[in-house]
């Protein structure tokens, strides 16, 4: 090796793996190239090319909090229902999916009629499995996990499909999945296994006979996943940005009748409590404004254990949407409650809902009379001023109408728009509000 060769290896060499040492053949010193491990600059090397984020009191990298962001699902925002996927009939799906596995041919070029057979056994079992299995995972990924929906969607869920009803059809929906999965994989193997035609011509039955039969058996998830979206989907749009006025009271006030007057909701009235069966959502248009009207179940005088799920959803818009509240009263007696029983819901509604912008209306006005109306079941000495005011007159600053003979609709209309118009201007303010806090917390993670 050249003296040129040596000093540019040796130039090459980091200075720290370098020593000094004696040469045993000549007199002086030499550099001996060696390897020298420092775990200390190695560590350093990695701090500096990563990032580290405290994340709940520990470190974590950037590509870690990065990918654990990809994966957590985003809570969504309301009309998740308008966005569920189509289900097929069970029935529909597993004759489609026998249909398109009958039609799979045998790899061409197979001349021995045995391993044919075995090839076209298998393909057609893994064939029918697939078309089954695709689209029961394609419901189950589209289907949003309910924790992860608006809290008012979360609402309607549980009060109308019933607690619990909604995950357990996902869960058999995906046990079908795995059991279909399981058996077409087990008897396309099988089949593969063949010794002869005749036993894959066998094996072949056994199977698309054996998933027939779990699809016949739990198939029933399917359809019943299929009432489910129906069911979801009629569910009202209700736009939060969009000013909603939403009408309360006990059953049979007049509520329903006042949504016809007001908007373009076309409820069904009749004379008996819960007409209203759900929640029905209804349009203004006022001064080139769109505005929402819903109406809802009549609330009774109970503890909220006790509360029907019709009462339990009209509690859920209240607290769960940004609504403007008219609350109608009825002080004939014509609605099947009295009016001491109507003053203690209403006490109770007023206190527990005190941040909502809020209108009282005193309905059928062209049925009181000059005395109060009281029931049998009423305390006729109780010494409550406010009661007794209530009862001849409703609460204070209560507007009276009149479907049947027209009265008051007009003033109702008025009130109605400067409710929404302030209901609006709120809505502006917090949404401002949001997207300043939102900006200050960009500014602070910069």
């Amino acid at each position: 090796m050249s003296g040129t060769s040596s000093l540019f290896q040796l130039w090459q060499v980091p200075s720290s793996s370098l020593f000094l040492g004696r040469s045993k053949f000549s007199k002086g010193l030499y550099l001996v190239p060696v390897r020298v491990m420092y775990p200390m600059s190695c560590f350093c090397k990695q701090m500096q090319t990563t990032t580290y984020e405290i994340v709940k009191g520990s470190y974590v990298t950037q590509n870690q909090q990065e990918n654990k962001e990809k994966l957590t699902p985003k809570v969504e925002s309301i009309g998740a229902f308008q966005k569920l996927p189509m289900v097929m009939p069970s029935i529909d799906i597993l004759q489609s999916a026998l249909r398109k596995a009958k039609r799979v041919a045998p790899t061409k070029g197979i001349a021995n009629a045995a391993k044919r057979e075995r090839n076209k056994g298998a393909k057609q079992l893994d064939a029918l499995m697939k078309e089954i299995a695709v689209p029961l995972r394609t419901y189950k990924e589209n289907f949003p996990r309910k924790k992860y929906l608006h809290p008012y969607e979360r609402s309607l869920i549980e009060l109308t499909l019933g607690d619990g009803n909604y995950e357990e059809v996902l869960g058999k929906l995906e046990a079908l999945r795995k059991k279909v999965v399981s058996v077409g994989k087990e008897h396309a193997s099988l089949c593969a296994k063949s010794l002869s035609k005749r036993e894959a011509e066998e094996r072949l039955h056994e199977g698309l006979k054996r998933i027939e039969e779990i699809f016949y058996r739990d198939g029933k998830a399917v359809d019943e996943l299929l009432n489910i979206a129906k069911t979801l989907r009629a569910m009202p749009v209700v736009d939060l940005e969009t000013p909603t006025l939403c009408l309360v009271g006990a059953p049979n006030v007049g509520k329903s009748s006042l949504v016809r007057v007001l908007s373009t909701g076309k409820p069904e009235i009749c004379n008996y409590p819960f007409t209203t069966r759900g929640i029905l959502m209804g349009h203004i248009n006022l001064s080139y404004q769109n505005f929402q009207v819903t109406d809802t179940p009549g609330i009774l005088r109970r503890s909220d254990e006790d509360r029907n799920n019709l009462e339990k959803l009209t509690l859920a818009v209240l607290t769960h949407l940004p609504t403007a509240v008219l609350y109608v009263h009825d002080l004939s007696g014509e609605c099947g409650m009295s009016p001491s029983d109507q003053f203690v819901i209403y006490k109770e509604m007023r206190e527990r809902y005190r941040s909502h912008i809020w209108l009282d209306v005193v309905s059928k006005c062209d049925l009181l009379q000059e005395s109060p109306v009281i029931f049998a079941t009423d305390d006729c000495n109780v010494d409550n001023f406010e009661l007794v005011r209530y009862r001849k007159m409703g609460p204070d600053g209560a507007l009276n109408v009149s479907v049947k003979n027209e009265i008051g609709l007009q003033e109702l209309k008025k009130r109605v728009y400067e409710l929404l118009a302030s209901q609006s201007e709120r809505i502006k303010n917090q949404k401002s509000k949001e997207e300043e806090l939102e900006f200050l917390g960009l500014a602070v993670g910069q």
